[in-house]
């Protein structure tokens, strides 16, 4: 697992460095308008679960376009895919969960962020990601995971870092869960197919499998911080040089769109038909996440400390001020 962060570093280093040998396009996004009104169009990384709803809503109200942004959306697997894409130019802005964020920034990776994106609900229970099991599983709480399979998203992630202290606080052995990585979307037909003992899932996944007959056995987010700040939006250092404006008019349109998703829970429930496959059923029974427009410092730092833990960070310390203020 390390080799593999290591080379993912090292992959976003070496795009780091062609994005700073090109000429200044899509890196620096140029101004969020010209003088005629017109809107300059803004690549964002995204992942498809209902964490990112706001922006699509904020999209929908026009939050974006009154500040001349035309958002263009690209879909990934999680944030550690989507650092690449941000510093290489390919994306302006984009969404990663904060342990990504902090492993990148103890690799040297150029990346800073600039809006709060999802944070946890405190619902143990009923959080907006879950450890899952199937119905007749042997598992029945977090430490049952001990010398278990559990699918993330993705390795050396927020995921398994909150697992492993859902686990270490039920009094299980962290170090002998066995994490591999499956997309979200393939989550619930791996749990039921039995390829995977648990898989900890966000949402609308958790719910997929909750119609199959999958329980909940822990909440790694909840448990860990009620109020963990989950995933931020972020963009590259570059960018933030070269072009403040545009990293000012998006920060207060996603600002904008956090607080109106907070205060519209329907309309940002309902917005997921726009980006993802579910409806009906499914769509009624998501458990959608907090958008808080700041970031909670606090959580932050007991994140980065379960990561030093957990060795994630190759013995360095992330700044959480330089990185999320």
């Amino acid at each position: 697992m390390r080799r593999r962060m290591l080379g993912l570093a090292v992959a976003v280093m070496t795009l780091a460095g062609a994005a700073g040998c090109g000429s200044s396009d899509s890196g620096s996004g140029g101004s969020s308008s010209d003088g005629g009104g017109k809107k300059i169009q803004v690549t964002v990384g995204v992942i498809p679960i209902v964490d990112v709803a706001p922006l699509y809503l904020g999209q929908k109200k026009g939050f974006f376009a009154d500040r001349g942004i035309e958002l263009k959306t690209v879909t990934a697997q999680g944030g550690a895919a989507i650092i690449p894409g941000v510093v290489s130019g390919q994306f302006q802005f984009g969404f990663s969960n904060t342990t990504s964020l902090m492993l990148a920034q103890t690799k040297g990776v150029p990346v800073k962020s600039v809006v709060n994106g999802a944070a946890s609900n405190g619902k143990v229970g009923a959080d907006v990601t879950a450890v899952l099991v199937k119905k007749d599983s042997p598992v029945k709480s977090a430490k049952d995971l001990a010398g278990r399979t559990v699918a993330v998203n993705t390795l050396q992630n927020i995921g398994d870092t909150t697992v492993r202290e859902s686990v270490r606080k039920d009094g299980g052995d962290p170090a002998k869960v066995k994490f591999v990585e499956i997309p979200f979307d393939q989550m619930p037909a791996a749990l039921d197919g039995g390829r995977v003992d648990a898989a900890w899932m966000g949402e609308p996944a958790q719910t997929v499998a909750k119609a199959q007959g999958a329980r909940v056995i822990a909440s790694p987010f909840a448990e860990t911080d009620p109020k963990l700040t989950v995933a931020t939006w972020f963009t590259s250092a570059k960018v933030t040089q070269q072009n403040p404006a545009l990293v000012k008019n998006f920060t207060e349109a996603m600002t904008e769109s956090l607080q109106y998703a907070t205060g519209h829970p329907d309309e940002a429930r309902q917005i997921l038909t726009t980006y993802t496959k579910i409806s009906g059923d499914v769509l009624s029974g998501l458990i959608l996440p907090s958008w808080p427009a700041q970031v909670d410092t606090a959580s932050l730092e007991k994140l980065a400390a379960l990561g030093e833990q957990d060795g994630i960070f190759g013995g360095r310390k992330p700044d959480i001020p330089a990185l999320f203020s």
